[in-house]
């Protein structure tokens, strides 16, 4: 790939070029995860420092009981990992139905499934780690411990998810000191998790499912009337999966398996490999608007079968057959938005983060507390604030993704990696919800089909497809651009704020096959974040 290295958007920021790269939503964890690369580590011991950092820089968007994902190259092959957390066994339509009606619990004790982000961090070292798993976790603590400055995206989602969390249990008492949240640069201290930190490094995360972390999770969920048990949180195991991927333009995309949403991103790239997307302007309405209805198309099928793999119609191959997505490009009409159905295929709050290291070996890992702070939960004396990925399952008992004890509910977070000719390019994500797969559709299209260089293709102006197929656009997007989509009847909104609605992408992008690897990191603009390196 030959990148037009300008940049025709408006940013203070620049690409890096290093051999060693950490790219996160936060400088001081991306800084964290460098630490570990001079210290003789590798980029799965970066991506562990950068993640425990994250839990306490960046509270929002995930925490100690998050959920995480990874997709690794590690210099000859890729693995996956998934850590989506399982409901408890006590979890069914009628449990809810009994407790709530005919309504469901958003935040709670009642949305939390069995955390595995802490999994996932001890499972990627035991099979690629090279230095002691409690010194990966130490940056975080010491930062937990002596009390961080609030950064100011941090800072404003923080202070807008008070009035929701402030009566869930422990909130106030770990996320509003002096009654409010912290302010941009005030210092925030978090010494339980300081402490839980250095106790899941000591017993390599066996604390958090067995120990003492289990029992207090446990108990504080029996006191707060929720249904996990020690028992939940001790069968829980993540598992190592096979990506899958899509070809595009010569490369090779791979995403997460069901039951996350990365096929959708697979879906869109399928239908629009039938069109000559380069020969239309990169900012153009025939452009954006060819983007648009491939990622309609795909979330059609997303949301109708995408579930947990055990409980699903159709497979995901049949899902991704070229054969059928060539029968499902033949409905975009070019000149007007339409509103698609479902097709048939023939039956057989997020953080993300990338790092590499220049003997080759390359992470794509991403975690999230789902909504911001997830439940609102927090485990007292522990620092632990709990996801809310329950909210992802559905109460119609017909659905593939209807709630049951063990299941793994649809998911949002999905870590991706590109390849060519069986050898790695980049390792990227997007963060932001239902945002994700369209960003990866969006950054793809402008590295791949016009040559935008990775900050540029992260900077440009995004749109977002909501679940009922209306769009919002940025405000940065070129106003005739607008314009045009409107006149096409798509359904639009211009929104100022980028955090969740526009997401937010690192990207690490390997410039050589040379022993000595090269790289060129960037950072999305709409976060705190850094690309870091040397």
């Amino acid at each position: 790939m030959t990148f037009n290295w300008q940049n025709p958007y408006p940013t203070a920021r620049i690409p890096l070029f290093a051999r060693n790269a950490v790219a996160t939503s936060h400088p001081v964890a991306a800084q964290a995860g460098v630490q570990m690369l001079l210290r003789g580590g590798n980029a799965v011991d970066a991506a562990i420092a950068a993640a425990a950092t994250l839990t306490i820089v960046e509270p929002v968007s995930c925490g100690l009981g998050g959920d995480a994902f990874a997709i690794l190259w590690d210099g000859h092959s890729m693995h996956g990992l998934s850590a989506c957390g399982t409901a408890p066994a006590a979890w069914d339509v009628a449990y809810f139905q009994r407790k709530y009606g005919a309504s469901r619990p958003q935040r709670g004790w009642d949305t939390v499934t069995v955390p595995g982000a802490i999994s996932a961090w001890a499972a990627l070292h035991e099979r690629f780690g090279k230095l002691p798993f409690e010194d990966l976790l130490e940056p975080a603590a010491e930062l937990a411990e002596r009390g961080y400055s609030v950064s100011p995206v941090v800072a404003h989602k923080w202070a807008a998810a008070i009035p929701t969390l402030q009566d869930q249990p422990g909130f106030a008492e770990t996320f509003m000191p002096g009654g409010r949240a912290p302010q941009v640069g005030e210092r925030f201290v978090l010494a339980d998790a300081a402490r839980t930190l250095r106790l899941i490094g000591q017993t390599r995360g066996r604390a958090f499912y067995e120990g003492e972390l289990a029992q207090r999770m446990a108990a504080h969920s029996a006191a707060s009337g929720g249904s996990m048990t020690l028992a939940d949180l001790a069968a829980y195991r993540p598992e190592w999966v096979t990506p899958i991927s899509k070809r595009y333009r010569g490369y090779d995309v791979h995403e997460m398996p069901p039951s996350g949403q990365g096929i959708a991103a697979l879906i869109a790239l399928g239908i629009l490999d039938h069109f000559d997307l380069s020969s239309l302007k990169v900012d153009s309405a025939d452009s954006q608007h060819l983007q648009i209805e491939a990622m309609k198309l795909a979330f059609a099928d997303l949301y109708r079968y995408v579930a947990d793999p055990r409980s699903m119609e159709v497979t995901p191959e049949e899902m991704l057959d070229d054969a059928y997505l060539a029968e499902r490009a033949k409905k975009i009409d070019m000149r007007r938005a339409t509103q698609f159905g479902f097709g048939m295929p023939r039956a057989g709050g997020t953080v993300y983060l990338s790092a590499a290291d220049e003997h080759g070996m390359m992470v794509s890992f991403i975690q999230s507390n789902y909504m911001g702070f997830g439940s609102g939960v927090v485990v007292p004396g522990t620092g632990i604030s709990l996801q809310n990925r329950g909210v992802g399952f559905s109460m119609v008992p017909a659905s593939p993704n209807v709630v049951a004890p063990g299941k793994r509910p649809f998911h949002t977070i999905i870590p991706a990696f590109l390849t060519r000719d069986g050898k790695p390019v980049m390792s990227f994500g997007v963060m932001g919800g239902d945002m994700q797969p369209q960003g990866h559709v969006q950054t793809l299209a402008r590295m791949i089909d016009y040559g935008q260089q990775p900050q540029a293709a992260c900077d440009a102006p995004r749109w977002k497809v909501n679940r009922d197929f209306s769009l919002d656009v940025e405000a940065t997007m070129p106003a005739g651009t607008v314009a045009a989509l409107q006149a096409r009847g798509h359904m639009l909104r211009s929104i100022e704020d980028p955090y969740m609605d526009f997401g937010s992408g690192q990207f690490i992008w390997r410039m050589s096959d040379d022993a000595g690897c090269g790289y060129v990191a960037a950072s999305d603009s709409r976060r705190d974040g850094q690309a870091t390196g040397f």
